[in-house]
């Protein structure tokens, strides 16, 4: 059991840890946000938009879910303040209080210091995607068949962490290995901050063992690559403002009837923020030329869309790396000793079985957060 001493200090480490948040999350910035998206969500025309509506509506779902949280961490810190202020009598030292009273206490910490480290790990995940959904893919490194067991082990640890961690998961790819376990396999992972919360696992795993496949016994290190990118939204919405249109008509040439000599019914339009042109003639009626431009436009601007979510998605996808000796993000080593160490953050465990059974969640948390609270 801590001593009293002890406790004070928790406190105030605890007090500590709850400031920061408060100081990043800005709570009186996010109850201005709420309100006006609250007015917002009454105006008459709310819907006219479904899907800006939906976005909206989860934005607010997701703004009254902070403040919930902040209210529930300061009343929490409130409880333990007011616990301590009970147990100290001036005339007392703190020693002799009630020993039950301070293990309560030291309970009431313990709880908070749970809600605050979860809730470090989302209030600090502020990357450019990391709110998006996710695919994280495991690729067999060097090893051979040894390999291929280690991607059906990061496969488990992999599914076990989401389980715990309440995402949706789907496998929506997986190839066997020759010989045993699994070559590649891709996940489809949804859940609030999917690829913030994964985006670390990106890298080379590096396993050494003692081999299951090895009839002499001998100790044997395999790769897998890991792969994280965000999830982009699979319809790209094309907005073309009227504002930006160049519009003009003329006559159309070549043969065609009197129509042609005495109606402008080519249509040409410029898009003014990219420059592009283009143009319809096939259809005798001013107005059917018009639309058929503008779907022609619209396709030319979905091209390059495209192309610039294909540059988004390689961005955050990385410098490509082979899933060998020199390039490992983590080694798990279950041979001649127990360890599994982040090569990048440092962070390490003396329990390699915990973690490849899913309990990733310290690792992670200390990745994100260790530069701030250490």
């Amino acid at each position: 059991m801590k001593t009293a001493h002890e406790i004070k200090e928790y406190y105030e480490q605890l007090q500590k840890r709850v400031q920061a948040l408060l100081k990043k999350m800005q709570p009186e910035q996010l109850k201005i946000k709420a309100r006006d998206l609250r007015v917002l969500t009454q105006a008459a025309d709310f819907w006219s938009n479904a899907q800006q509506s939906q976005k909206s509506m989860q934005e607010l779902a997701d703004l009254d879910s902070s403040l919930q949280t902040i209210e529930s961490l300061q009343k929490n810190l409130e409880d333990i303040e007011t616990m301590l202020n009970l147990v100290q009598d001036p005339e007392n030292t703190p020693g002799e209080a009630d020993p039950q009273v301070w293990q309560e206490i030291a309970e009431m910490q313990e709880d908070l210091d749970k809600f605050i480290s979860n809730y470090e790990l989302e209030t600090f995940l502020s990357g450019k995607y990391d709110k998006f959904n996710c695919l994280l893919s495991i690729h067999a490194g060097q090893g051979g068949t040894e390999a291929h067991d280690w991607v059906a082990m990061l496969l488990r640890m992999y599914l076990r962490y989401l389980q715990k961690i309440n995402f949706s998961v789907e496998i929506i790819n997986k190839v066997p290995g020759t010989e045993a376990g699994i070559s590649t396999v891709t996940l489809e992972v949804k859940g609030k901050f999917a690829y913030g919360f994964l985006k670390g696992e990106h890298g080379t795993h590096r396993l050494v063992r003692v081999s299951p496949f090895n009839a002499q016994g001998l100790r044997q290190t395999s790769f897998a690559g890991v792969e994280v990118v965000p999830l982009f939204e699979d319809d790209i919405e094309i907005k073309i403002n009227s504002d930006d249109l160049d519009f003009s008509a003329v006559r159309s040439s070549g043969a065609g009837g009197q129509n042609v000599n005495k109606v402008s019914t080519s249509v040409r339009l410029l898009h003014k923020p990219t420059g592009i042109v283009v143009a319809s003639q096939n259809e005798r009626s001013q107005l059917r030329n018009r639309e058929a431009a503008l779907a022609l436009l619209r396709a030319k601007l979905f091209q390059i869309a495209q192309k610039k979510q294909a540059q988004l998605e390689a961005e955050a996808k990385g410098v490509h790396k082979m899933a060998s000796w020199g390039n490992q993000i983590r080694n798990y080593i279950l041979n001649p000793y127990k360890l599994v160490k982040d090569l990048r953050t440092k962070v390490a465990s003396t329990n390699p079985e915990s973690v490849l059974d899913g309990n990733l969640q310290e690792l992670q948390r200390k990745s994100v957060c260790k530069k701030i609270f250490d």
